[in-house]
C-alpha cells in the first residue's frame, strides 16, 4: 500500500472526473500539502493520477504519454504497451507506483505487476485512502445527481477525514463536464 496519496476516478454516463489529494509524506512527516497528482495528457483527452513514489510516477506518466502519442490516443492499447514495458524492463520493473487513467469511454488501473484493470461500478481508487474514497464515491454516485467532478472532490475530502496520509487539498480534472 502506498502512503501519502489518494486518487479517485468517478464515471457517470459520458462524463468522467479524477481527483487527488495534495499530501506528500516522508515517513511520519508531511513534506508538501499541495502536490498535483492528477494530470491531463494527450491534448487534454486523457486524465491520469498516480500513487507511489513521485519520481517513479513521473517516469511512468512520461512513458505513458509517449505511448498515447504512438497509439493516436488509444487508451487501452497505450495502457497495455506501458504495462508490458513496465513489467519486463529491468529499470522500470523496480518502479513503485500505481496509475489510474481515463478518457471519455474507459477507466483503467495500471500496475507494474502487469495489471490493466477496468474497475466496476464506475468508481476506481488507488493509494492509502483508496478504500475510503471509493466507498464515499460509490455512495454519492448512487444517492446524488452530482457531476462526477463534485463527487470525486467530495470523496477525497471524506477520505481525508479518516486517512492520515490524505489531505483535503484537492486537484480535480474532468472530461465531458
Amino acid at each position: 500500500m502506498f502512503k501519502g496519496t489518494t486518487i479517485v476516478c468517478i464515471r457517470r454516463e459520458n462524463r468522467v472526473a479524477m481527483a487527488g489529494d495534495g499530501q506528500v509524506t516522508l515517513g511520519n512527516q508531511i513534506i508538501k500539502a499541495g502536490a498535483k497528482k492528477v494530470r491531463r495528457l494527450h491534448k487534454g483527452s486523457v486524465i491520469a493520477g498516480f500513487a507511489g513514489s513521485t519520481a517513479d510516477a513521473m517516469t511512468l506518466l512520461e512513458r505513458f504519454e509517449k505511448r498515447l502519442e504512438e497509439n493516436s490516443g488509444d487508451l487501452m492499447r497505450s495502457a497495455v504497451s506501458l504495462v508490458k514495458e513496465w513489467r519486463t524492463d529491468r529499470a522500470l520493473r523496480r518502479l513503485e507506483a500505481l496509475m489510474l487513467v481515463a478518457d471519455e469511454k474507459l477507466t483503467l488501473m495500471l500496475s507494474g505487476a502487469g495489471d490493466v484493470l477496468e474497475p466496476e461500478n464506475n468508481v476506481a481508487a488507488i493509494g492509502s485512502g483508496s478504500g475510503f474514497a471509493q466507498a464515499a464515491g460509490l455512495a454519492l454516485l448512487e444517492s446524488t445527481d452530482w457531476a462526477p467532478s463534485r463527487i470525486a472532490a467530495r470523496s477525497i475530502e471524506i477520505a481525508s477525514q479518516i486517512c492520515i496520509y490524505t489531505d483535503s487539498i484537492v486537484t480535480v480534472e474532468a472530461i465531458g463536464e
